[in-house]
């Protein structure tokens, strides 16, 4: 039977992929077409499992802008909404563990002309699809638009007539606001960056109403919901928020047309709903308007009500505009946060620069870009100097810019050692915008290298409310536990950050509290069973092997290590974790002083990391402690 032609019929449920259609009972359930995709494919190799890469390539072509995991995890989640299904306890779908996932039930296929099972007529069959609370999503809001239209007038009055009250605070407590990412209407992936860039701006000008007051989830957790349909009350509880921002984006040429609805999260009022037809020039005068209605909504729950401060919003010149949306696209390649994710930002910032030599937010996310790319890579001087011009323009043209003032700290702390410059940084990005969450995370680290636990786990908590989905934020916190000597509390952070988002790269760093609390077999389980090539894997198997007594096998891997740095370059800190795990001090203390010398920012583990705890009263490890100025 072609599969193409075929319907798919398991339990209630009965897909039709020729019309892209799912029923349960006879009764249509919603679902976008990304998700159904999805299920057709686990359908035809129902029982067999369906490797990642294979939806990859029917479904994710590699030259289009689509973030392939995020997207997956997304479509799945979606689906097992949909069918009421667990990842802990699958009926349907099951997730096999970096592999991909497989369709469990048996599978039934008819020809596409039988006819539909018959609708359900029990009317709590039906009232359980149709009143599901959904968020409006993408096609659905093509339809909303028309009456969005009609209706946003009459709703904005009532509202201004009825004064509804937003829930009660308590006094003293900040308001949570989500602006959940605008659809983007156009059809075209590409312009995702369109936006996926006022979304951004969005949380921007919001975030800087009233900090004091009203806090912003950053845009990596609410970019979270993109291609989720997630009923509005799971989406508080999920982010903790008291009201949500959302949206749509439609851009046609010069023109384009936003609508906006901000929603009360305890019993899902719509306070407002707008409609705004502009020309693109007027992208941000509208953004200012939004923010201003948003505020005027929320304001009467501040017990103060003092009045909110917005950006100033200057007339935009195409040559501006331009260069405003090569600033965008420049924010979605860096937020892939990837070594070419952040190749591609840099070009479109230099672009954007090119096009606006006074663009300093521009400037700020190439000193931001050059300042990962490094960090992700090895240590290059070149991308240090760069990062450090591009911070000090931004800031020459815009002092008050706080992303340019956590560039400065970050090159300040990991590759001057100016602990005390960097400090001062952090301080003044927080004082500029408290709910610039990277800000609050990066400030976490520098004091974790100081070894200021305590202070270091407030500021994650508060990077952590602001970007509650972040996996990076949850995995700096276990990274805090670790080298505060709490590794019962790291290796609970570490599973968690590994039930949030199991295909995050880093995960694999359990492996270190592992060792130190002597839990030998969980840490050589870990390693995959045939060796691979590379560095990190050879490292850990010299810890793990020496550590429990197979010292020929941690010399085979130190061999293999030692292998791969003479034909390509390795990060210091993995020579420096291996000679220690053999105790080879005067190697391990020769490969820091070579670290030292290429401006690596493994010098800034020195002061906390358990790694170096046998070299603590070595005079040559003293003199680096000192001179890197972690000694006071």
């Amino acid at each position: 039977m072609d599969r193409s032609a075929a319907i798919f019929r398991f339990g209630p449920y009965e897909l039709r992929p020729r019309t892209g259609e799912l029923y349960k009972h006879g009764v249509r359930v919603l679902l976008r077409p990304q998700p159904l995709r999805v299920l057709q494919i686990l359908l035809e190799n129902a029982g067999e499992p369906v490797r990642r890469e294979e939806f990859r390539r029917q479904l994710w072509p590699s030259d289009t802008l689509v973030d392939f995991d995020r997207g997956l995890n997304a479509s799945v989640k979606e689906l097992r909404a949909v069918l009421s299904d667990s990842a802990d306890k699958p009926r349907y779908i099951k997730t096999l563990p970096r592999l991909g996932y497989r369709f469990l039930p048996e599978v039934r296929q008819a020809p596409a002309n039988e006819p539909a099972v018959e609708k359900a007529r029990d009317k709590t069959q039906l009232s359980s699809v149709s009143t599901r609370p959904r968020r409006p999503r993408s096609r659905r809001w093509v339809v909303a638009l028309s009456i969005t239209a009609i209706l946003a007038v009459g709703l904005t009055l009532y509202l201004r007539a009825t004064r509804f009250r937003p829930q009660s605070l308590p006094k003293g407590g900040k308001v949570m606001l989500a602006v959940l990412p605008f659809d983007n209407l156009t059809g075209d992936v590409g312009q995702d960056y369109f936006s996926d860039g006022l979304t951004e701006e969005m949380i921007t000008q919001l975030g800087r109403l009233n900090p004091r007051r009203l806090g912003v989830i950053a845009r990596p957790s609410v970019m979270h919901y993109k291609h989720i349909q997630e009923a509005i009350g799971q989406i508080g509880r999920e982010l903790g928020v008291q009201y949500v921002l959302e949206g749509s984006v439609r851009r046609d040429s010069d023109q384009m047309r936003i609508t906006a609805q901000l929603i009360q999260v305890n019993d899902q009022t719509h306070l407002w709903a707008r409609q705004y037809n502009r020309e693109l020039k007027d992208l941000l005068l509208v953004q200012g308007e939004i923010a201003r209605e948003v505020s005027d909504e929320i304001q009467i729950a501040f017990d103060d009500h003092q009045p909110a401060t917005l950006m100033a919003q200057p007339s935009v010149s195409p040559k501006a505009l331009e260069a405003h949306n090569l600033y965008l696209q420049g924010l979605y390649f860096w937020n892939k946060r990837t070594l070419q994710g952040f190749q591609k930002a840099i070009d479109y910032f230099q672009r954007a620069i090119a096009k606006d030599p006074n663009s300093a937010r521009a400037y700020a996310g190439l000193a931001h870009s050059y300042i990962l790319l490094e960090e992700y890579s090895l240590p290059q001087p070149e991308l240090i100097r760069k990062g450090r011009a591009a911070a000090l323009t931004a800031l020459k043209i815009d002092p008050n810019l706080p992303e340019a003032h956590t560039a400065l700290a970050a090159l300040a702390e990991n590759f001057d050692f100016d602990w005390e410059t960097a400090e001062r940084e952090y301080r003044r990005a927080i004082e500029l915008d408290p709910n610039y969450a990277t800000a609050h995370h990066w400030y976490a680290e520098y004091l974790t290298w100081k070894g200021r636990f305590d202070e270091a786990l407030h500021e994650s908590e508060l990077a952590r409310q602001l970007d509650p989905l972040s996996p990076i934020i949850a995995l700096d916190r276990a990274e805090i536990f670790y080298f505060s000597r709490q590794y019962d509390r790291a290796i609970e952070q570490f599973r968690y950050v590994s039930d949030m988002d199991p295909t995050f790269p880093h995960t694999g760093l359990i492996v270190l509290a592992y060792l130190q609390k002597g839990m030998l077999a969980e840490a050589e389980a870990l390693l995959p069973h045939k060796p691979i090539d590379d560095p990190n894997y050879w490292t850990t198997a010299v810890d793990v092997y020496y550590r429990s007594g197979q010292v020929e096998r941690a010399r085979h891997a130190l061999g293999k290590l030692q292998e791969l740095s003479r034909s390509r370059p390795v990060d210091p800190r993995l020579i420096v974790t291996a000679y220690l795990a053999v105790g080879d001090k005067n190697k391990a203390l020769a490969s820091l002083e070579k670290a030292y010398a290429q401006q690596s920012n493994l010098m800034v583990y020195l002061k906390v990391d358990p790694m170096f705890d046998p070299l603590r009263s070595n005079p040559r490890f003293q003199k680096l402690v000192h001179v890197v100025g972690l000694d006071r």
